[in-house]
């Protein structure tokens, strides 16, 4: 078993449990073998076959989001990437840069769209993003002899529209968008009227600065739906964020990096990612609510980017798809896990996740969720509008 901090386990056990656990299959429709490191076989980035030698790199560079992957409290290692490379002799260079989606593109959209290696094997993104990368062909598709353990994707997520074959494409974890807040400073904060108008939280509040999160609890909490999103409901939520930053109520739009603040209490209430709350706040204080009105699920993808080794990473992708791995992984994370038999291993490294909502939700709080339009993500005119409000 690897060592967790107590102070985590505690806050999680604070918070949502218990409950029949729904699968992820009924949460949508609600709303392993070895990895082959021998062979000849290969693929170029337009994803034709090659002659080229299958042979695993000496190292993988894996770019992902903070908090999310296990680490060691004690050593402040990664145990399942070390053992990847005690199984493989791949070293492994993670890179925690990943931010805001649309951060990390316009960092490395002007490489991408000049076919430069951005010396990435392996980039986590949301699917709405990842369906960007594949539209514009900056990605490569994945050598899926080398996956076999892609057998255990759950199948509800085996096809989206924007890979149905998930050919370049592969879950990494998926998630809910919801309210944290401190219960010390401001109480329960469980609507998303309160976050805008509630004059105690004036300058205390932030939202989050991915669209699809922030304009589909708004347009849901207006009664509109976010999964067919109309320029109406759009223009009258975007107005609704315009008067909140006009009046002062929001102090700012993050990402990853509102859990800072959350946790020395500048900020009291705000948007944030289920598995955040779990994995980087160490504040008894500090709870995670589903959003009555609707909460954002999402899905997060490991991608890999023009230029990186597909061999390798594919090898890597099949490693994590192993349940033994993904759980282990899950009990550090807190987020729903896409790999079927998760669940049944998860009480080797951590009793407490059995059961857990952040991992294995509930069909009541599956009930209360939504999945963004996917065309609404990536419209023009939405972007363009939301920068405005944001400041970005």
């Amino acid at each position: 078993m690897i060592d967790r901090p107590f102070t985590r386990r505690d806050l999680l056990r604070r918070g949502l449990v218990g409950g029949a656990a729904l699968s992820l299959p009924g949460l949508l429709a609600a709303c392993g073998g070895d990895g082959g490191i021998e062979g000849q076989a290969g693929q170029t980035e337009s994803g034709e076959e090659t002659t080229a030698e299958r042979k695993l790199a000496q190292q993988l560079v894996f770019a992902n989001w903070t908090f999310y992957i296990d680490v060691n409290e004690k050593t402040k290692k990664r145990p399942t990437l070390e053992k990847f490379t005690r199984e493989t002799g791949v070293k492994v260079r993670y890179v925690e840069e990943v931010n805001d989606n649309e951060e990390w593109f316009g960092k490395y959209q002007a490489q991408l769209k000049a076919g430069d290696d951005i010396g990435r094997d392996i980039v986590v993104l949301t699917d709405w993003m990842a369906a960007r990368m594949i539209r514009l062909g900056y990605v490569q598709k994945k050598d899926k002899e080398a996956i076999p353990n892609e057998q255990n994707l759950n199948p509800a997520l085996a096809s989206p529209g924007w890979d149905p074959s998930r050919d370049y494409s592969l879950p990494w974890q998926s998630g809910l968008t919801g309210i944290a807040f401190n219960k010390k400073t401001i109480g329960r904060v469980t609507t998303v009227d309160q976050l805008l108008t509630d004059p105690k939280l004036k300058g205390k509040v932030t939202m989050l600065s991915e669209m699809p999160d922030t304009m589909g609890v708004l347009i849901a909490a207006q009664g509109d739906d976010p999964t067919k999103v109309t320029d109406d409901a759009f223009d009258k939520a975007i107005g609704t964020l315009q008067e909140a930053v006009d009046s002062g109520q929001i102090r700012r739009f993050t990402g990853n990096d509102y859990a800072e603040d959350l946790a020395t209490g500048n900020v009291w209430a705000c948007l944030a990612w289920s598995g955040d709350i779990a994995a980087g706040i160490k504040n008894p204080s500090i709870d995670f609510t589903v959003i009555d009105t609707g909460s954002h699920l999402w899905t997060d993808n490991m991608l890999i980017p023009n230029g990186g080794d597909v061999f390798t990473a594919s090898t890597y992708m099949n490693y994590v798809y192993d349940p033994a791995v993904a759980a282990e992984i899950a009990a550090y994370v807190y987020y729903i896990t896409p790999v079927e038999g998760t669940e049944e291993r998860i009480a080797e490294f951590d009793e407490s996740a059995v059961g857990n909502e952040l991992i294995f939700p509930t069909e009541e709080t599956l009930g209360k969720t939504f999945i963004f339009d996917a065309e609404a993500s990536d419209n023009p005119d939405y972007k363009e509008k939301f920068q405005a409000v944001i400041g970005a």
